[in-house]
């Protein structure tokens, strides 16, 4: 991570959760921390929409520092947040919370910088955790006799007609294209499915 210099610059981004919800106090501490720039939402917490803060982002370059006035300003779940900050770090953008809980959050500073890799890596556990879990369930599934992954193309109906054309000396090659499936989709389908 960089420490901003005179290139690289703050950028602030202010959430409220309604229209109802002012968003002046927090613009104003922006700009008391020295942001150049302010994206705003009105919106839940909820990333989905939230176009002022991939504006934001987006606008942010290496070694610019994303501003927020508190850490609930950028997602209510911490696997958000995670998601998030990985999404920073991997773009060499700094992130600075202002007040509450995540205040010492600030990776201009070496301390700051300590928690964002924290964070980094909780991320990537996290991430892990998901896949390992994922595996098991399908494994899981498997045994079970639960088909996993894409619906097959090729219905029962579709593969007896595939065996038909391959006993009448059609090529394989021809039967999949007509069916709309890899020549190897069909080879492994009528080892498995016989």
């Amino acid at each position: 991570m960089n420490v901003p210099d005179e290139a690289n610059i703050q950028i602030g981004y202010a959430r409220v959760s309604t229209d109802g919800q002012n968003l002046d106090l927090q613009e104003r501490a922006l700009i008391e921390a020295g942001c150049t720039i302010i994206y705003s939402d009105k919106a839940s917490g909820v990333l989905n929409g939230r176009q002022g803060l991939d504006r934001a982002i987006g606008r942010c370059r290496s070694g610019d520092v994303l501003v927020v006035w508190k850490l609930d300003r950028l997602g209510r779940s911490l696997i958000d947040l995670m998601g998030l900050v990985e999404q920073l770090r991997v773009k060499d953008i700094g992130l600075r919370v202002l007040t509450g809980q995540g205040a010492m959050i600030d990776t201009t500073r070496p301390e700051g910088r300590m928690i964002f890799a924290i964070f980094a890596t909780l991320a990537e556990f996290e991430r892990e955790l998901i896949r390992e879990r994922t595996r098991a369930g399908m494994e899981a599934a498997k045994r079970r006799g639960v088909h996993c992954g894409r619906p097959s193309k090729l219905t029962r109906d579709l593969l007896e007609h595939a065996r038909r054309s391959v006993r009448n000396g059609e090529r394989i090659v021809i039967i999949a294209q007509r069916l709309g499936v890899h020549e190897t989709t069909l080879r492994k389908t009528l080892k498995t499915r016989s």
